[in-house]
């Protein structure tokens, strides 16, 4: 039986995990994983179909609500929900202000995540390395895929959000990067942003056929071949880092935005050799190392 202090600690992760989901490059599933509620979290989803509905009618709303952990569900949903509606602003704000100090942030996160999901791994150390290996290289070809022409239509944001929320699921595969990817990124922070019912409507039918099937796939993967899963997320970790390397530079634009605003395809540069703004990167990707760091042990305590 949970008390009210674990509920608000499930919101609270409900909330990490739906910022982490709005910055292209980081995963709310690696926020999952280091918070310790990812098997809690895919185990409850895969668990959920037309079963479920057949059991409302067959044994009441009450028993479905406690046998398929759906106030688990609700106050995870309530925390993101709360993050996507309070911190879309800000954090597109901060995208377009601070973007190489955000993509420290997130680099320190993700670079601290990696070797917390490799605990896990028990296999020989060849082979720990080469199913590493694999997942590296499956997330380095993913992410350096260029983002298609943006779409706003609602087929197309439904279509997106059933593959972006694959993405959400997994440790290092950022749903918000696979979405840049598709051309649906800029369309969904401006529905979110803007409150277009109609696409958010789109977007979530899309994402919710996406989670439930996906989640299937995924629950028997960890239950079967958990610490070789693991093996090529933490991969997934390490090679994503790329996209969130602080220092770019415009290589093509992309589109323009509505309000007239450039949107760039970037590339990877080495650093400006100026000491003070060098020293203030490194600084933020040590409080983004820091906070993985506090969750991971707030969570095993």
């Amino acid at each position: 039986m949970r008390s009210f202090r674990d509920w608000i600690g499930i919101a609270s992760k409900g909330f990490a995990m739906g910022a982490a989901d709005l910055v292209p490059g980081v995963s709310g599933g690696t926020v999952a994983f280091i918070t310790g509620i990812y098997d809690e979290l895919i185990s409850t989803i895969a668990g959920l179909g037309l079963q479920t509905l057949k059991d409302v009618f067959t044994e009441g709303v009450k028993v479905v609500w406690a046998k398929y952990n759906l106030s688990f569900l609700l106050v995870l949903g309530i925390g993101l929900f709360c993050a996507v509606a309070v911190l879309a602003g800000s954090i597109h704000w901060l995208q377009m202000e601070y973007p190489t100090e955000l993509r420290a942030f997130f680099f320190g996160l993700v670079l601290a995540s990696a070797p917390i999901l490799s605990r896990e791994i028990n296999t020989t150390r060849v082979r720990k390395y080469l199913q590493i290996l694999l997942g590296v290289t499956i997330a380095v070809i993913i992410t350096s895929l260029p983002p298609s022409v943006q779409s706003d239509s609602p087929l197309f944001l439904g279509i997106a959000g059933s593959i972006a929320i694959c993405a959400m699921l997994l440790p290092g595969i950022s749903g918000s990067f696979i979405l840049l990817i598709l051309g649906a990124y800029t369309p969904v922070i401006s529905a979110l942003s803007n409150l277009d019912f109609v696409r958010i409507g789109a977007f979530a039918l899309g994402a919710g056929i996406g989670l439930l099937s996906f989640s299937r796939v995924l629950s028997r993967i960890l239950k079967n071949h958990r610490s070789t899963a693991i093996a090529i997320l933490t991969g997934f970790l390490l090679g994503s880092l790329h996209v969130l390397w602080p220092w770019k530079r415009p290589i093509k634009m992309l589109y323009t935005h509505s309000d007239g605003r450039e949107e760039w395809l970037l590339g990877n540069i080495f650093p400006n050799f100026e000491p003070l703004s060098i020293i203030v990167i490194i600084a933020f990707i040590g409080v983004g190392a820091i906070v993985v760091t506090a969750l991971d042990r707030f969570s095993r305590s």
